[in-house]
Parts: C-alpha cells; structure tokens; sequence
C-alpha cells in the first residue's frame, strides 16, 4: 500500500521524497512499477476509480460508509474496510459537519405563543404527523438573501421553502403554503408544525394559516436551539456542503444554486443516515 500511496501521489511530490518518509527504497518502487500487475492491484486500481466518480458526484461529502453504501446500490461487491483504506491511500476524505450555531430569533414580541408540543420527538411513523420550520440566512454580494423551509419530520424532506430579501410575515407563509401544496393529497388536520417563538411564526398571517388547515402549533422553548435541532442540522448541512464553498454575486444566483441543492440533491439524492441511507424522497417511496 506505500507503493500504491507513491504511485497515487507522484504528481503532487517527489518519489524521492516520499519514499523516504515512508521508509521504502526508491529502487523497490520502480521494481514494483515494473512488475506486472496482479489481479488484485488491477481490481484496486478499478475500484479506487469506482470510488473517486462516487465521491466526486456527490461533492466531496460522503465518506466511506456512504461511498461504501453507493456502491453496493451500485452492484459493485466490496468491504467497508477496503473502500476506507483505499480512499485514506488517495487522501479522499468527506468535508466535516461544523456543531451548528443557531439563527438569531426576534421573540421580543407580545403576540401568543405556544407550547412545545413536538417536546423534540423527532422520528415519526408517518407522513404528516409533525413538521418543522425555521429561517436562516445567506450572504451575497447584493446583501442577506433569507431562506424559510418546512420539513416533514418522517423522512427529513423540505416539503416546502422559500427566498426573499426580507424576513417577514409572507416568507414564512410562502413557505408553509408550498408544504401545504406539496401535500395536498393528504389530510393535514391534526398535524403539528413546530418552530421557534420567532413574530413570524406567532403573526396573525401564519397563525390563521395554520388554523384554517386544522394544523397544531408548537413552538420551541424561549433560547432553546436544541427544541428545533433537526432543522438547524439541515442548515448546517446545507452551509456546509454548498454554501460555505460559493460566492454569489447575486441574490438571483443564490436562490438558483439553493434550488437545485434542495430539490435536485437533498431530497431526491443525497443519503441519510437516519433514513437507512436512504435519500428523503426514495424513503417514503419505499414506506408508502
């Protein structure tokens, strides 16, 4: 495996070098260049290009549980173990989920609130039996885009989201209202819809909203991040796998890029550990 580090990193620095922090000769690596290929080093070889297109496609965000996972959906036969050494070997490694820091909530307001009725029972047995919204922001050259989702708790998919330069009232009822649409062939009523104590959740327009729907509020206790946490992971999951990595220039730009992460990778792609690995959208087609 030390010659196959060196041949893998040739490129990037002396063989000399290498060879001697790794405590091999420079001559038995070229003897072993020389040599014919076994039939294991050939299938290495196969599945470490295996492994790069998987990691690759999915951004740089999977490490080798999820590349492992893949490539069994994939039909291709090999160990966690194997998949692990050989991405070590070619310096592959998943970009690492920061611990959240939780989005700044007006509830200095005097407007009702209500109780913490989710009481952070997070995992639910079926679709529609609780959601979960929340508000973050998005730095551009323009100024702060913000960014409302509504997440079905049962398989972790934003069923609803919107973008504006403002936080008011109608970002969050744009947002639930998609949720709504999205759902439209179920019944919502008795459904819980969990949030912060933020004016907009407790304004009059998102209050009517969710009543006329016959759906519960709860919200989060005053200063309590952890209440709400599956929403402030896929904030941190989002700012990290995307955001973190691009510069709008525009809003118009970030709205696009945020789009196509939700819709196209998040929901319908990406794997989730709670769900089985499994993406959002394949879990409830599969539990349907």
């Amino acid at each position: 495996m030390r010659y196959q580090f060196i041949e893998n990193h040739r490129g990037e620095f002396p063989v000399r070098l290498m060879c001697k922090v790794l405590r091999v000769s420079h001559g038995g690596y070229y003897g072993w260049r020389r040599r014919p290929k076994s039939m294991l080093r050939r299938w290495q070889e196969r599945l470490s290009a295996l492994i790069r297109k998987v990691f690759e496609e999915f951004r740089g965000i999977y490490g080798s549980p999820r590349v492992y996972r893949e490539l069994v959906a994939r039909g291709i036969a090999c160990s966690r173990k194997t998949v692990a050494k050989l991405m070590r070997s070619m310096s592959l490694r998943s970009k690492r989920k920061k611990r959240f820091k939780p989005t700044t909530t007006n509830s200095a307001h005097q407007l009702e609130t209500a109780p913490n009725r989710l009481d952070r029972q997070f995992d639910r047995a079926m679709p529609n039996e609780a959601w979960a919204g929340d508000i973050t922001y998005i730095r551009t050259d323009e100024g702060w885009l913000y960014l409302a989702v509504v997440l079905d708790l049962y398989s972790r998919r934003v069923i609803g989201w919107s973008m504006a330069d403002h936080m008011r009232s109608e970002l969050i009822t744009d947002a639930t209202r998609m949720a709504i649409e999205t759902r439209s062939s179920s019944s919502l009523d008795g459904l819980l819809h969990h949030s912060d104590r933020g004016v907009q959740y407790a304004s009059d327009a998102c209050q009517e909203l969710l009543t006329g729907e016959g759906i519960v509020c709860s919200m989060s206790r005053k200063g309590n991040c952890w209440d709400n946490a599956v929403v402030e992971s896929f904030f941190g999951t989002l700012k990290l796998e995307l955001v973190s990595h691009e510069r709008y220039a525009t809003r118009a730009a970030a709205k696009q890029s945020i789009f196509e992460y939700i819709e196209v990778f998040y929901n319908r792609k990406r794997m989730h550990s709670t769900l089985g690995y499994v993406s959002p959208v394949e879990f409830e087609i599969m539990s349907a």
